[in-house]
C-alpha cells in the first residue's frame, strides 16, 4: 500500500505600522510537532464530524522560517509556542531538516520552503541567509500589484513541489496589491510503501460506522500479518487501541488510534494526544499476528491557522501595530493570513513482507481480528526524530 501525503503551509506578510509539555529532552522534531498537534486539536474540536488532515511539522516549519525575522514580544511568543531553547535553535533545526530529507529515508520525505517577496521590498539579508542555510529556503520575487500573476507564479511552484497533488493554494483575492510584501510557503511531500503489502484482491466492501453514527459500506483492506499493537488510556481512564503500520525501510510509520469502546467518541481521545503521549506508547506495543482490516481513505483539508495560533498565544504577529519583524525588513510588517492545505491518500500498494515476518506468520496461535470500522485518528511519524509529519481524523472514508 502506498500513502501519499502533500501539504502546504502559507504565511502572508502584509505591510503594517508596527512599532517594533513534553517528555525529558524532546527532540526539535517533537517540540515543533507538539505545537502542530495542539493546532490539530483546535481544528478537530471545531470540525468533529469531518475528515481532517494537517501537518504538525509543517505548522512548526512555517513559524521557524519567520523566527529569524522576529524580535521582542513577537519573538517571545513564537519561542514559547514552539518550546525552543533560546540559544541556537537554528543549528538543531538545520540538523532536523537534513535528517528528514536524508537519502536514508528512501525518498519518502521531500520538503521545500520558499519566500516570495515583492519586487524592491527591502528584505534583511541576514534573514534570507539564515533561512537558506537552515531550511534550504528558496527566494523569489513577484509583483503583488498584479495579484493574478503573483498567485499564478506561486501556485505553479506549489503544483510542482507536490507533484500535482495540490495544484492551487493562493487565491488572487488573498493578495492585497498595495500592502502584500512577502509570502512564506512550506511544503511536505510524503510517499511511503507499506512494509507489509495489502493485496488488492483482499479488499472487500465492509461496514464503517461514521462519526454521525450512520453506517457506510466502504472498501476495507485486509491482511494477516504481524503488527505492533498496544492499548493505552487517557488520564480520564478512556481506553484506546494503537496499531503501528511501518513503511518500507522502517524510518516512518502510520499509527492508528481507535477508542476501545464503541460508545467512546474519538473527540474524547484526541485532546490527550501529544508527542509525549506517542513516546509513552512504545513500551505498551507488542508484536502480534492479527487479521487487520483498515479502510482505504482519502482526506483533504484547508485550515485557517490564524484562530488556532491566536488561541495558543501567537497573537502579536497578526496585529498591525504590535508585530515586531524588525529583523525581516526595515519596513514594518505583520502577518495577515496563515493557512495550510494538505491531502493524504491511502490504498493497498507496498512491498512484500520481510523474511523474518513471514517466518513469524507460521506461528500456530489463532490470530484475533482488528477491525478499524469506526472514526479513527492517524499519525504519520518519522521514527528517528519523533517528528509527526501528518495527523488526521477519519469520520467517513
Amino acid at each position: 500500500m502506498w500513502a501519499c501525503s502533500v501539504l502546504f503551509s502559507l504565511l502572508l506578510v502584509t505591510l503594517g505600522v508596527s512599532k517594533g509539555a513534553l517528555s525529558l529532552a524532546p527532540t526539535y522534531g517533537e517540540r515543533g510537532s507538539d505545537l502542530g498537534l495542539r493546532v490539530f486539536q483546535q481544528v478537530a474540536r471545531a470540525r468533529p464530524q469531518e475528515n481532517l488532515v494537517l501537518s504538525p511539522h509543517g505548522v512548526a516549519s512555517i513559524l521557524g522560517m519567520l523566527l529569524p525575522g522576529a524580535d521582542g514580544e513577537t519573538r517571545r511568543q513564537i519561542f514559547t509556542a514552539l518550546r525552543y531553547k533560546k540559544n541556537g535553535p537554528y543549528k538543531m533545526l538545520k540538523k532536523l531538516h537534513k535528517t528528514l530529507t536524508a537519502r536514508s529515508n528512501q525518498g519518502q520525505v521531500l520538503i521545500a520552503n520558499a519566500l516570495f517577496s515583492q519586487r524592491d521590498f527591502p528584505m534583511d539579508q541576514g534573514f534570507m541567509a539564515t533561512n537558506k542555510a537552515n531550511f534550504q529556503c528558496e527566494n523569489g520575487t513577484v509583483d503583488f500589484s498584479n495579484p493574478q500573476a503573483a498567485a499564478d507564479r506561486i501556485n505553479g511552484w506549489v503544483n510542482n513541489k507536490t507533484k500535482g497533488h495540490i495544484p492551487s493554494l493562493v487565491k488572487p483575492d488573498m493578495l492585497d496589491p498595495a500592502l502584500t510584501r512577502l509570502l512564506a510557503v512550506n511544503s511536505i511531500y510524503f510517499k511511503g510503501m507499506w512494509k507489509s503489502r495489502f493485496q488488492p484482491g483482499d479488499t472487500k466492501m465492509r461496514s464503517f460506522s461514521g462519526g454521525d453514527g450512520t453506517a457506510h459500506k466502504v472498501p476495507m483492506m485486509s491482511q494477516l500479518s504481524v503488527y505492533p499493537i498496544g492499548q493505552a488510556s487517557t488520564p480520564q481512564g478512556l481506553k484506546y487501541k494503537v496499531v503501528e503500520l511501518p513503511y518500507h525501510g522502517n524510518t516512518a510509520s502510520m499509527l492508528i488510534v481507535l477508542p476501545t469502546e464503541e460508545d467512546t467518541p474519538l473527540s474524547e481521545v484526541i485532546p490527550h494526544i501529544s508527542t509525549a503521549t506517542v513516546q509513552s506508547w512504545a513500551p505498551l506495543m507488542h508484536q502480534r499476528k492479527v487479521h487487520l482490516f483498515i479502510p482505504k481513505f482519502t482526506a483533504e483539508a484547508e485550515v485557517d491557522l490564524k484562530a488556532p495560533f491566536s488561541a495558543l498565544g501567537l497573537t502579536d504577529m497578526f496585529a498591525d501595530g504590535k508585530a515586531d519583524f524588525r529583523h525581516l525588513s526595515s519596513e514594518p510588517v505583520h502577518v495577515s493570513a496563515a493557512l495550510q492545505k494538505a491531502k493524504i491518500e491511502v490504498n493497498e500498494d507496498g512491498t512484500k513482507a520481510s523474511a523474518a515476518t513471514t517466518a513469524i506468520l507460521l506461528a500456530r496461535s489463532s490470530p484475533p481480528w482488528v477491525i478499524i470500522d469506526r472514526p479513527f485518528l492517524f499519525l504519520v511519524r518519522h521514527n528517528p526524530t519523533g517528528t509527526i509529519l501528518f495527523a488526521g481524523q477519519i469520520n467517513q472514508p
